[in-house]
């Protein structure tokens, strides 16, 4: 069967059905940037294929779902992370109490509902929400999670597979509380071996932990690396 394209400003854009796979890096746009697909579905097989190719869905409410390779790629190499002195000092003062995957959904409808400067809506919707529950359930997916007195004040989440990490999105409801949260799963990805983290786009926080922009070639060999070089001690997929 012939491939079908929607047909864009910056170029043809393939059309995924359920059993179209991803098409090859070069035809991803440079306008907008990285745009590779359009439709397909969020099953959990679909999703691990993405990744594993260095693509991620985006796209808002009412828009087909749209896959992405951007180039150049943020990222943060954990072993080379960067942490302020007033950062440290807040960790010192062990104003969190700090949980791994004991709050997934929690984590991921907070992302979804706390709102943030110059931006209307989230791109989080119940159906993006249900896809990567599902990923936490096969154990790709993890959270982690900021606390005080019990109750979930911070956090972030993503997708690991092997030694990669794809970081999806963050919160806070108290000052400091993604901060801290982030770099402790930096931390713990680190003790996993983890050589990368795919940061997606480039934000002043993410830099501010020694983040930066490698072009999608360097990304690409970088994570197939990573996929393909066990860790002496992996605890999870």
């Amino acid at each position: 069967m012939q491939d079908s394209y929607y047909p864009l400003p910056g170029g043809p854009v393939l059309i995924l059905d359920a059993q179209t796979p991803f098409p090859p890096m070069q035809q991803a746009l440079t306008e907008p940037n990285g745009l590779i697909a359009i439709g397909g579905d969020l099953t959990a097989q679909r999703l691990l294929a993405a990744y594993r190719r260095g693509i991620f869905p985006w796209f808002s409410p009412g828009e087909p779902i749209l896959w992405w390779s951007p180039d150049p790629r943020m990222v943060l190499f954990p072993a080379q992370v960067t942490i302020s002195r007033s950062l440290r000092k807040v960790i010192q003062q062990q104003l969190f109490e700090i949980r791994i995957d004991t709050a997934f959904a929690s984590v991921i409808e907070a992302c979804a509902n706390t709102a943030r400067p110059g931006q209307d809506g989230t791109w989080i919707s119940q159906e993006m929400a249900q896809a990567y529950s599902t990923l936490h359930a096969l154990g790709y997916a993890h959270s982690v999670e900021a606390w005080q007195n019990d109750t979930l004040v911070g956090g972030c989440y993503g997708v690991k597979i092997g030694r990669m990490f794809y970081g999806e999105s963050m919160f806070h409801h108290v000052s400091n509380a993604s901060k801290v949260a982030f770099a402790h799963m930096v931390q713990w990805l680190n003790s996993q071996q983890v050589g990368m983290i795919d940061c997606q786009m480039h934000t002043p926080l993410l830099a501010s932990f020694g983040a930066y922009e490698i072009t999608r070639d360097r990304f690409i060999e970088t994570m197939n690396d990573l996929h393909h070089t066990p860790a002496s001690t992996l605890v999870s997929p």
